[in-house]
């Protein structure tokens, strides 16, 4: 794991800078298949990982003004504490698996989600991109429809360390028809924070290997800054096209 770790966080801060989407729908199986790291070593770790490289493509989004702090204030509401459920899930598994079921049982729960992840991207690209507005047209969605957004999608980034980036883009796109920038912008922000508290509260119960999480953090500072900065430039379809295949096949792999 000399410079392959850093190349693979390279690809991901790319694409995560581009579509606000994909860092753990890369970096988990990478870190599970191609590294050999066990599931809920790799969940962890990629969550810290994931709330460093995010920071800067936060940074970057905000001198764009890309960013939308009332939806990420109502967002996180709800998304910290049901990160925090989502880990609390995670040890109690600890607690009652070996480390062989426990690897086997979040393996099944990551195959499952990559999988439904995979048809909400498929469904929001040929069937659910319904209107389109100027941002100046769209009002904010209610409060508490952001506050239970977030409760539900943290609770699945605290099990899965999936879907800070896809999860949330996926219905926020649906429920907040915003310029794509912005959206993504929005997005980075509040998966900073909700990484950020399910990060800590795996590394409290022994799940982040920081070695790995520096490695990755080599490439992928500069690969999110440089997507971040291509977000109003290029269009996205064919990065978000191969993630799809990816959490596919991904996901048939840890079911089967």
């Amino acid at each position: 794991m000399g410079i392959e770790m850093p190349i693979a966080g390279f690809i991901v801060g790319l694409v995560v800078g581009m579509t606000g989407m994909g860092g753990a729908l890369i970096m988990t199986p990478i870190m599970i298949f191609v590294f050999g790291v066990s599931p809920a070593l790799a969940i962890g770790t990629d969550l810290i990982y994931s709330s460093v490289t995010k920071i800067f493509g936060a940074w970057q989004h905000w001198r764009q003004k890309t960013i939308d702090f009332a939806v990420v204030k109502w967002l996180s509401a709800g998304s910290i504490p049901g990160a925090l459920l989502g880990v609390l899930m995670i040890l109690l598994m600890q607690n009652h698996f070996d480390t062989k079921q426990l690897n086997s049982a979040i393996g099944k729960i990551l195959g499952v989600t990559y999988l439904l992840i995979a048809a909400v991207m498929v469904w929001r690209i040929f069937g659910g991109k319904g209107r389109t507005t100027r941002p100046d047209d769209v009002q904010r969605p209610p409060k508490g429809k952001l506050v239970a957004l977030g409760a539900i999608g943290g609770f699945v980034v605290g099990m899965t360390s999936v879907g800070s980036g896809t999860l949330f883009m996926a219905v926020l796109a649906m429920i907040y028809p915003v310029a794509s920038a912005k959206l993504v912008g929005t997005d980075i922000l509040q998966a900073v924070l909700v990484t950020a508290a399910a990060g800590l509260a795996h590394m409290s119960i022994g799940n982040v290997d920081l070695h790995l999480v520096g490695k990755l953090l080599i490439g992928s500072i500069p690969g999110i800054l440089i997507g971040s900065r291509l977000t109003t430039k290029i269009p996205d379809m064919a990065v978000r096209t191969a993630l799809m295949l990816m959490l596919f096949l991904s996901g048939m792999k840890l079911l089967s």
